[in-house]
């Protein structure tokens, strides 16, 4: 796993993570590492729109299976 240094944070910025971290029952690193990976995801615009991206790429070009089957009953 990699590792990160943040260098010249305020005081009071880390006194403030400090106090979240005590509010959430975490050391200082568990509650840093829980905001980063939070930070990481995408946001939901985000995975919308990879996901339509995924599906035009995997659009069938065969019939629509509905019709198919319509034609299967009909028989």
């Amino acid at each position: 796993m990699a590792q990160v240094l943040v260098r010249q944070l305020e005081d009071k910025v880390v006194a403030a993570l400090k106090a979240r971290a005590r509010r959430n029952n975490r050391s200082l690193e568990e509650e840093l590492r829980a905001i980063l990976t939070s930070a990481a995801k995408p946001d939901k615009a985000e995975f919308w729109r990879l996901a339509a991206e995924i599906r035009s790429r995997s659009k069938s070009t065969g019939p629509d299976s509905t019709e198919l089957i319509r034609e299967d009953r009909d028989r």
